[in-house]
């Protein structure tokens, strides 16, 4: 009897190579949208938490330059990380960064945030009840999930007159996996978040970004190979 054929993604050849590199430049706003000089006074250095470490590393050393007077680490448990971290990724992140010399007074933790649109909400919440007022936010993401984070805060940061910038850690497609954060499992979440960039607006949860059509072309390149478990 013939096996089973395998389902899932197929290993990348050239061409899957050549269209995630497309998905992740896109994604990866920061390099052609720097951050302005440090300066603290009411500038909150946001971090949406995840399975990646470095980007916890990556807020610290923005801290240390000077870009913010506070660390906000927002996440609970996801599916990637549930029995990874053994708590909340917003505890995990803000223990790295204490690790890391920032003092625990300039860091605030928010545990229950399971999407973007909870990080917004219940991370505004948590300051109002601190006491603390930013009109400057710099998230800090990883690089493949810059582009819709700011999509999400732009829209649904309440108030108005609040700067957003975006940062992650400096890697290039070629250099981003690692042994947490495998090609094949980033490469199928980009390609769900390509989709949410653009069914996301006409929920009212996004603002309207343009998707080049060689970008989306290489998510549905992607997507029929198999890379598609993160799909909205």
């Amino acid at each position: 009897m013939a096996s089973p054929t395998p389902t899932g993604p197929t290993p990348p050849d050239p061409a899957l190579t050549t269209a995630a590199a497309q998905i992740y430049n896109y994604h990866h706003l920061s390099p052609t949208h720097p951050l302005p000089p440090p300066s603290p006074t009411k500038t909150l250095i946001f971090t949406l938490c995840s399975l990646d470490l470095r980007v916890a590393a990556h807020a610290a050393a923005l801290y240390h330059a000077g870009h913010g007077s506070h660390l906000a680490f927002s996440g609970s448990v996801g599916a990637l990380t549930a029995g990874r971290f053994g708590g909340p990724e917003a505890v995990v992140f803000a223990a790295v960064a204490a690790d890391l010399g920032v003092p625990t007074s300039a860091i605030i933790v928010e545990p229950r945030a399971t999407n973007t649109g909870e990080n917004v909400r219940f991370t505004f919440a948590l300051l109002r009840e601190l006491g603390l007022r930013f009109s400057r936010f710099i998230l800090v993401q990883k690089p493949y999930m810059e582009r819709r984070t700011w999509a999400t805060f732009v829209k649904q940061w309440p108030g108005e007159g609040a700067e957003f910038y975006v940062t992650s850690p400096p890697l290039g497609w070629d250099e981003y996996p690692d042994g947490d954060n495998p090609r094949e499992l980033v490469m199928s979440i980009m390609v769900g978040d390509l989709v949410r960039i653009k069914e996301y607006p006409a929920r009212g949860f996004q603002v309207e970004q343009e998707i080049p059509d060689e970008v989306w072309a290489a998510g549905q390149r992607l997507i029929a190979a198999g890379y598609n478990q993160h799909l909205p």
